[in-house]
């Protein structure tokens, strides 16, 4: 009897690891944007490999940032980061090396995309890229917006009636750019000049923050006038009111690549490099492109999007605005320091 009990226990034990390791593998946890993938695309991969999404969402890149380093890099298996934001998960060696074996999808990406940041480049699949802009209402600003000036010193009519990206980056990037200035300047003069025009525009700054992008977006209803955004969301916006325009001011402008990250302490390491080779599948691509209007780093899923997408100047710039254009570099630990003191001013 004695043996018997012990045979029970071990079936028992063994039936219990079984669901647990089910449990494990039915769970992939996903940290990213909020609305920043088709849920249509989800579904088909749940469905195809039985398993369930999890999101968890970030409201800035400071937030992820946050989260991470609150958990030690532990509870995700996949993280979407911008490619300047990855140094230092690489540094505390959060992030697993691509396999290239597990990933064979990834011919199609570009190598413009795969090689923006070399830091990235072996830790980092491409989801999207794109720029940052000016989104306005035609309506509501009485002048053509062609330059970074016009937001840094709107007409009066505008006081209180601006958005600006709750992002030191990309706000004092523009800043930078509007004064003739590379966005990842470190001369120290030169940034002080950039936090004197950003104190002076805050009287007509209403929020620092990111546009909704429903048809209750501040800009859709008027409550905000002009805005920074990013361009695949000023397309989004552009459906919900005719008046709604975006441009890439003539300084030029941040050029950003978001990656998929696959975390080093994720126990569904394989379940996730299916996942980022899926969604990397031409077709499933594309139809994130669509949903999302932005620019695909997916060669082979141009074939699939409509020459109305591919020839989109908001979602696809010219090259002519590309040259002008900067990816964010790696700054001095002064500098950042620097400029996180001259956004606690801006945005407090």
């Amino acid at each position: 009897m004695a043996k018997m009990g012990v045979i029970v226990f071990l079936i028992i034990w063994i039936i219990g690891k079984d669901v647990q390791a089910a449990q494990i593998r039915q769970t992939l946890n996903f940290l990213n944007w909020s609305e920043y993938i088709d849920p249509e695309v989800v579904r088909k991969f749940e469905k195809k490999f039985d398993v369930k999404l999890k999101e968890f969402y970030f409201e800035t890149d400071d937030d992820r940032d946050d989260i991470l380093v609150q958990s030690d890099g532990k509870g995700y298996d996949l993280v979407l980061a911008s490619g300047v934001a990855i140094s230092p998960y690489l540094k505390h060696k959060w992030v697993s090396p691509v396999d290239r074996s597990k990933v064979p999808n990834i011919e199609h990406i570009d190598s413009r995309w795969l090689d923006a940041f070399s830091e990235v480049k072996g830790y980092g699949i491409p989801y999207f890229w794109g720029t940052v802009g000016i989104v306005y209402r035609s309506d509501l600003v009485s002048q053509k917006i062609n330059s970074w000036k016009q937001l840094f010193h709107p007409s009066e009519d505008l006081r209180g009636k601006v958005l600006m990206i709750k992002d030191y980056r990309d706000t004092i990037g523009a800043a930078l750019k509007s004064l003739g200035y590379s966005l990842n300047s470190e001369n120290l003069k030169e940034l002080d000049e950039a936090e004197k025009i950003l104190l002076a525009q805050k009287a007509y700054v209403k929020k620092y923050s990111y546009l909704s992008l429903s048809e209750e977006s501040a800009l859709v209803t008027g409550e905000i006038a002009m805005a920074m955004a990013y361009n695949g969301d000023a397309v989004t916006l552009q459906d919900y009111h005719p008046q709604i325009e975006f441009v890439i001011p003539d300084e030029g402008s941040n050029l950003w690549v978001d990656y998929l990250l696959v975390m080093e302490s994720s126990p569904r390491k394989e379940l996730a490099w299916e996942f980022i080779n899926f969604v990397n599948e031409p077709e499933n691509a594309a139809r994130l492109a669509l949903y999302l209007n932005f620019a695909t780093p997916n060669r082979s899923a141009k074939k699939f999007l409509s020459s109305e997408h591919l020839n989109d100047p908001v979602i696809y710039p010219s090259e002519k605005i590309l040259s002008r254009s900067e990816f964010f570099k790696k700054l001095s630990p002064r500098v950042i320091r620097k400029m996180n003191s001259i956004f606690s001013k801006v945005e407090n």
